[in-house]
Protein backbone atom coordinates (compact mmCIF):
# COMPACT_ATOMS: atom_id res chain seq x y z
CA UNK A 1 0.00 0.00 0.00
CA UNK A 2 1.76 3.14 -1.23
CA UNK A 3 0.18 6.24 0.26
CA UNK A 4 1.95 9.55 0.82
CA UNK A 5 1.20 11.69 3.88
CA UNK A 6 2.10 15.37 3.98
CA UNK A 7 4.02 15.94 7.25
CA UNK A 8 2.39 19.19 8.37
CA UNK A 9 4.55 19.24 11.51
CA UNK A 10 7.56 20.14 9.37
CA UNK A 11 5.89 23.44 8.46
CA UNK A 12 4.62 24.18 11.96
CA UNK A 13 5.62 22.11 14.99
CA UNK A 14 3.12 24.08 17.09
CA UNK A 15 0.10 22.96 15.03
CA UNK A 16 -2.05 21.34 17.72
CA UNK A 17 -4.92 20.39 15.40
CA UNK A 18 -4.99 19.55 11.72
CA UNK A 19 -7.84 18.77 9.35
CA UNK A 20 -7.16 15.73 7.17
CA UNK A 21 -8.76 13.12 4.98
CA UNK A 22 -8.42 9.38 5.57
CA UNK A 23 -6.42 8.03 2.62
CA UNK A 24 -6.40 4.39 3.73
CA UNK A 25 -6.64 1.95 6.62
CA UNK A 26 -3.99 -0.77 6.39
CA UNK A 27 -4.37 -4.48 7.10
CA UNK A 28 -3.25 -3.97 10.73
CA UNK A 29 -5.78 -1.22 11.38
CA UNK A 30 -3.29 1.65 11.02
CA UNK A 31 -4.83 4.89 9.80
CA UNK A 32 -3.08 6.73 6.97
CA UNK A 33 -4.10 10.33 6.31
CA UNK A 34 -3.36 12.66 3.41
CA UNK A 35 -1.73 15.06 5.89
CA UNK A 36 -1.09 15.13 9.63
CA UNK A 37 0.51 17.08 12.45
CA UNK A 38 1.40 13.80 14.21
CA UNK A 39 5.14 13.03 14.21
CA UNK A 40 6.10 9.45 13.34
CA UNK A 41 8.72 7.63 15.43
CA UNK A 42 12.14 8.42 13.94
CA UNK A 43 15.60 9.68 14.84
CA UNK A 44 15.21 8.78 18.50
CA UNK A 45 12.02 10.84 18.94
CA UNK A 46 8.90 8.78 19.76
CA UNK A 47 5.72 9.06 17.73
CA UNK A 48 2.92 11.36 18.80
CA UNK A 49 -0.24 10.31 20.58
CA UNK A 50 -3.59 12.08 20.66
CA UNK A 51 -6.96 11.54 19.04
CA UNK A 52 -8.90 11.85 15.82
CA UNK A 53 -12.23 13.67 15.98
CA UNK A 54 -14.80 12.54 13.43
CA UNK A 55 -17.50 14.74 11.90
CA UNK A 56 -20.16 13.21 14.19
CA UNK A 57 -18.12 14.26 17.24
CA UNK A 58 -16.93 10.77 18.18
CA UNK A 59 -13.23 10.25 18.80
CA UNK A 60 -10.55 7.65 18.04
CA UNK A 61 -7.68 7.55 20.53
CA UNK A 62 -4.27 7.34 18.85
CA UNK A 63 -1.69 5.41 20.87
CA UNK A 64 1.35 6.19 18.73
CA UNK A 65 2.46 7.15 15.23
CA UNK A 66 4.92 5.30 12.99
CA UNK A 67 6.22 5.48 9.45
CA UNK A 68 4.66 3.35 6.76
CA UNK A 69 6.51 0.64 4.89
CA UNK A 70 7.25 2.98 1.99
CA UNK A 71 8.57 5.69 4.39
CA UNK A 72 6.37 8.36 2.74
CA UNK A 73 3.20 7.38 4.53
CA UNK A 74 2.58 8.16 8.22
CA UNK A 75 0.53 5.58 10.12
CA UNK A 76 -1.56 6.56 13.14
CA UNK A 77 -1.98 3.52 15.39
CA UNK A 78 -5.35 3.56 17.20
CA UNK A 79 -5.70 2.37 20.77
CA UNK A 80 -6.81 -1.25 21.00
CA UNK A 81 -10.50 -1.78 20.43
CA UNK A 82 -11.15 1.65 18.95
CA UNK A 83 -13.37 1.97 15.84
CA UNK A 84 -11.74 2.69 12.50
CA UNK A 85 -12.69 5.48 10.11
CA UNK A 86 -13.60 4.96 6.47
CA UNK A 87 -11.34 5.99 3.58
CA UNK A 88 -12.39 9.40 2.32
CA UNK A 89 -13.65 10.47 5.73
CA UNK A 90 -12.61 13.88 7.06
CA UNK A 91 -11.16 13.97 10.56
CA UNK A 92 -9.41 16.42 12.87
CA UNK A 93 -6.03 15.37 14.29
CA UNK A 94 -5.66 16.58 17.88
CA UNK A 95 -2.24 16.16 19.47
CA UNK A 96 -1.55 15.25 23.07
CA UNK A 97 0.04 18.67 23.19
CA UNK A 98 1.55 18.54 26.68
CA UNK A 99 3.47 15.39 25.72
CA UNK A 100 4.52 16.73 22.31
CA UNK A 101 5.77 20.02 23.79
CA UNK A 102 7.91 18.17 26.34
CA UNK A 103 9.41 16.15 23.48
CA UNK A 104 10.06 19.33 21.49
CA UNK A 105 11.86 20.87 24.46
CA UNK A 106 13.83 17.69 25.09
CA UNK A 107 14.81 17.23 21.45
CA UNK A 108 16.10 20.80 21.37
CA UNK A 109 18.01 20.10 24.59
CA UNK A 110 19.72 17.16 22.85
CA UNK A 111 20.91 19.53 20.12
CA UNK A 112 22.20 21.93 22.76
CA UNK A 113 24.10 19.09 24.43
CA UNK A 114 25.72 18.21 21.09
CA UNK A 115 26.96 21.80 20.88
CA UNK A 116 28.44 21.67 24.37
CA UNK A 117 29.91 18.20 23.71
CA UNK A 118 30.99 18.32 20.04
CA UNK A 119 31.80 14.63 19.66
CA UNK A 120 30.42 11.97 17.26
CA UNK A 121 26.98 10.79 18.38
CA UNK A 122 26.61 7.01 18.53
CA UNK A 123 23.01 6.88 19.75
CA UNK A 124 20.23 9.11 21.05
CA UNK A 125 16.77 8.78 22.51
CA UNK A 126 14.30 11.57 23.27
CA UNK A 127 11.93 11.12 26.21
CA UNK A 128 9.27 13.18 27.95
CA UNK A 129 11.16 13.49 31.24
CA UNK A 130 14.63 12.18 30.41
CA UNK A 131 16.64 11.93 27.21
CA UNK A 132 19.99 10.37 26.51
CA UNK A 133 22.76 11.06 24.03
CA UNK A 134 25.70 8.69 23.61
CA UNK A 135 29.01 10.08 22.38
CA UNK A 136 32.14 8.48 21.01
CA UNK A 137 34.25 9.85 23.84
CA UNK A 138 37.08 7.65 25.24
CA UNK A 139 37.71 9.83 28.29
CA UNK A 140 34.89 12.02 29.52
CA UNK A 141 37.01 14.83 30.97
CA UNK A 142 33.77 16.68 31.74
CA UNK A 143 31.42 16.81 34.69
CA UNK A 144 27.68 17.01 35.12
CA UNK A 145 28.12 20.46 36.63
CA UNK A 146 30.19 21.99 33.82
CA UNK A 147 28.06 20.52 31.04
CA UNK A 148 24.87 21.66 32.80
CA UNK A 149 26.25 25.19 33.19
CA UNK A 150 27.26 25.39 29.52
CA UNK A 151 23.89 24.07 28.36
CA UNK A 152 21.97 26.50 30.57
CA UNK A 153 24.04 29.39 29.20
CA UNK A 154 22.74 28.58 25.71
CA UNK A 155 19.20 28.24 27.06
CA UNK A 156 19.43 31.59 28.84
CA UNK A 157 20.65 33.36 25.70
CA UNK A 158 17.33 32.45 24.03
CA UNK A 159 18.80 31.76 20.59
CA UNK A 160 16.39 31.23 17.67
CA UNK A 161 15.82 27.64 16.52
CA UNK A 162 14.68 27.09 12.95
CA UNK A 163 14.84 24.74 9.97
CA UNK A 164 16.30 25.22 6.53
CA UNK A 165 16.78 22.95 3.56
CA UNK A 166 19.92 22.16 1.60
CA UNK A 167 20.57 19.87 -1.33
CA UNK A 168 22.18 16.47 -0.95
CA UNK A 169 25.13 17.84 -2.92
CA UNK A 170 25.53 20.64 -0.36
CA UNK A 171 25.55 18.06 2.42
CA UNK A 172 28.18 16.05 0.58
CA UNK A 173 30.29 19.21 0.42
CA UNK A 174 29.87 19.74 4.17
CA UNK A 175 30.13 16.26 5.77
CA UNK A 176 30.86 17.81 9.18
CA UNK A 177 27.17 18.72 9.45
CA UNK A 178 26.38 15.06 10.18
CA UNK A 179 26.96 14.43 13.90
CA UNK A 180 25.72 10.85 14.06
CA UNK A 181 28.47 8.29 13.70
CA UNK A 182 26.24 5.36 12.81
CA UNK A 183 23.10 6.80 11.18
CA UNK A 184 23.11 8.93 8.05
CA UNK A 185 20.32 11.31 6.98
CA UNK A 186 17.77 9.69 4.64
CA UNK A 187 18.56 10.40 1.00
CA UNK A 188 16.73 10.14 -2.27
CA UNK A 189 14.45 13.17 -2.10
CA UNK A 190 17.23 15.48 -3.27
CA UNK A 191 17.15 17.71 -0.20
CA UNK A 192 18.07 17.53 3.48
CA UNK A 193 16.43 19.35 6.39
CA UNK A 194 18.78 21.12 8.79
CA UNK A 195 17.85 22.30 12.27
CA UNK A 196 19.78 25.44 13.12
CA UNK A 197 20.42 27.30 16.36
CA UNK A 198 21.47 30.96 16.44
CA UNK A 199 21.29 33.73 13.87
CA UNK A 200 22.64 32.43 10.56
CA UNK A 201 23.33 29.06 12.21
CA UNK A 202 25.96 30.67 14.41
CA UNK A 203 25.54 28.11 17.22
CA UNK A 204 24.69 24.89 15.40
CA UNK A 205 23.39 23.31 12.21
CA UNK A 206 22.75 19.59 11.71
CA UNK A 207 20.42 17.29 9.74
CA UNK A 208 17.26 16.45 11.67
CA UNK A 209 13.64 15.67 10.86
CA UNK A 210 12.27 16.08 14.39
CA UNK A 211 10.23 18.76 16.12
CA UNK A 212 11.80 21.53 18.18
CA UNK A 213 10.92 24.73 20.00
CA UNK A 214 11.42 28.14 18.36
CA UNK A 215 13.80 29.58 20.96
CA UNK A 216 16.33 27.88 23.23
CA UNK A 217 14.75 29.70 26.18
CA UNK A 218 11.63 27.55 25.77
CA UNK A 219 13.64 24.48 26.78
CA UNK A 220 13.57 25.72 30.38
CA UNK A 221 15.78 24.52 33.18
CA UNK A 222 17.64 21.30 32.38
CA UNK A 223 20.59 19.42 33.79
CA UNK A 224 22.77 16.39 33.21
CA UNK A 225 21.53 13.76 35.63
CA UNK A 226 24.20 11.18 34.92
CA UNK A 227 27.23 10.46 32.75
CA UNK A 228 27.73 6.72 32.25
CA UNK A 229 30.52 4.69 30.69
CA UNK A 230 29.04 2.39 28.05
CA UNK A 231 31.96 0.55 26.55
CA UNK A 232 35.56 1.56 25.94
CA UNK A 233 34.78 4.62 23.83
CA UNK A 234 31.19 5.45 24.65
CA UNK A 235 29.77 7.89 27.21
CA UNK A 236 26.04 8.24 27.85
CA UNK A 237 24.74 11.64 28.97
CA UNK A 238 21.28 11.72 30.53
CA UNK A 239 19.38 15.02 30.25
CA UNK A 240 16.62 15.79 32.74
CA UNK A 241 14.29 18.70 33.34
CA UNK A 242 14.77 20.88 36.41
CA UNK A 243 17.82 22.14 38.29
CA UNK A 244 20.88 20.04 39.05
CA UNK A 245 20.35 18.41 42.47
CA UNK A 246 22.44 19.81 45.30
CA UNK A 247 24.30 16.51 45.58
CA UNK A 248 25.48 16.96 41.95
Amino acid sequence: MSVETKPAFLDDAYMRTCEAKVAAVNERGGIILDRTNFYATSGGQPGDSGRLVRTDGSTIAIATTVKGENRTGIVLVPAEGKPLPEPGETVSCELDWDRRYKLMRMHTACHILSVVCPYPITSANVGEDESRVDFDLPEAGVTKQTVTEDMMALVADDHPVYAQWITEAELDANPGLVRSKNVKPPRGAGHIRLVCIGEESSIDSQPCGGTHVLKTGEVGEIHIGKIEKKGKENRRFRIRFGPLPDDG
